[in-house]
């Protein structure tokens, strides 16, 4: 099969199969040879960061010297990107080849009345194919959604489990409340495998808290008021991070964010406490630190543009602060956005900043919003939006009303971030 044979096939999987359970997953990988025990596995869950969190621990471990695996969800523009080795996607040779040795084996279990895997099942399996194959020696596993019922949650024995910021997400699968949602995220938890977390909201942390003694699994939590920033420039944030052991240590990450204060605050801890295993010293990860590029969080893709990949209202939240801070007079907004998540609660928001101009856009997939629905809700909140349909026509009139120092934010869904990411072909100050 070709490379693009083997794209369309993965992408029409969710017409012909559902989710399966963990054991599903269990068999798959045992039919397999059991890939995923070749490697060690840190393991991240989270309603937002958790994808910053582990391009940063996999950036600082292949920085250190360690071959690294990365599995991330979802991809901007290519699938390749979800499987990555020591920050270089998997190239689309390794890709078809990871994918055909995944099908022989899904061939056999359809045979035997087995269900097909889903999408994300199959693409979790090719991953582990190809990091065992590639003898990565560890890997960083992102959870796709939730936690609990995620197929990367059939990894037994990780290293270390963390759990990023939390927020009201997926509700209809996930649960109604912050706790619903927490106990999801938790269960990621392992029988004495420490497990790290942000503990910025009380009402998270004590599911998690109370999960992790019931698994004997030491804990360690950072809160906000371990956090200060120093200084945020164009470019940099400099801030310190008071353990509990009252040591001040400072750290400088190339983001200008402030949500990514708590998430390499995560990324640094996860590090400390694997520093014997991987024989890391507190210099080697923080200047590692200072180094980190994550395409479509609060990039810069050129002076005054930047594309954020917020992707529900705690996002958005975390980016209006950035644009209050660094946003300057009248910024100029590119919005679009997903049914599933909730857009009026995000536009509503969005709506208190004083935009020199929004136009909304509409993602190229079955699930972005439409134009007309994206500018009506903008007018019940008293502004008017100019809506183009295609986002490459979209970003260029941004990018043609822009005037000298006025500042672009492109954000809504990581969707969209990906359709501007091919146009504009992401951050060139290397």
């Amino acid at each position: 099969m070709t490379y693009e044979e083997v794209c369309n096939y993965i992408e029409e999987i969710p017409k012909f199969t559902k989710k399966n359970g963990l054991g599903h997953t269990r068999k798959l990988l045992r039919y397999l040879g059991h890939p995923d025990r070749r490697f060690e596995v840190i393991h991240v869950a989270g309603s937002n960061g958790k994808g910053s969190v582990c391009k940063a621990v996999s950036h600082v471990l292949t920085e250190s010297g360690h071959k690294t695996g990365l599995f991330i969800s979802p991809h901007l523009v290519c699938m390749e990107e979800r499987f990555q080795i020591n920050g270089k996607n998997c190239t689309k040779e390794q890709f078809v080849d990871s994918f055909l040795c995944v099908k022989e084996v899904v061939d056999k279990m359809v045979a035997e009345g087995e269900a097909h895997p889903s999408f994300f099942e199959y693409l979790f399996a090719m991953g582990m194919v190809f990091f065992a194959k590639e003898k990565v020696e560890v890997a960083v596993l992102e959870t796709g959604l939730g936690g609990r019922l995620d197929a990367t949650n059939v990894i037994e024995e990780p290293l270390l489990t963390v759990i990023t910021s939390i927020s009201l997400e997926h509700t209809e699968y996930l649960g109604d409340t912050i706790e619903e949602i927490a106990e999801e995220k938790a269960g990621i938890i392992k029988e004495g495998v420490p497990v790290l977390f942000d503990g910025s909201n009380q009402a998270a942390a004590e599911v998690i808290r109370r999960k992790a003694v019931e698994m004997r699994a030491p804990y360690y939590e950072i809160t906000p008021e371990q956090l200060e920033i120093c200084k945020i420039t164009g470019k940099n944030i400099d801030f310190s991070f008071t353990s509990r052991y009252d040591d001040v240590i400072l750290i400088t990450i190339p983001f200008v964010a402030e949500y990514q204060v708590m998430n390499m605050a995560l990324a640094f801890m996860a590090l400390k406490i694997l520093s014997v295993e991987f024989n890391l010293t507190q210099k080697q990860i923080t200047e590692a630190l200072g180094k980190v590029k994550w395409t479509g969080r609060m990039q810069m893709v050129q002076p005054e543009v930047y594309f954020d990949g917020a992707h529900n209202t705690a996002g958005i939240l975390e980016l209006i602060k950035t644009v209050k801070h660094i946003g300057g007079e009248k910024p100029l907004l590119l919005f679009s956005m997903v049914k599933e998540k909730d857009y009026v609660e995000v536009i509503r928001a969005l709506s208190e900043i004083d935009w020199g101009e929004i136009t909304v856009t509409h993602i190229p997939d079955a699930r972005g919003l439409s134009v007309l629905v994206l500018q009506e809700e903008f007018l019940k909140n008293g502004k008017e939006t100019i809506g183009i349909n295609d986002c490459r026509e979209a970003y260029d009139y941004v990018m043609q009303k822009k005037e000298s120092g006025q500042m672009v934010f492109c954000t809504g869904s990581l969707y969209l971030i990906g359709e501007l990411e091919k146009i504009a072909g992401g951050l060139k100050d290397d």
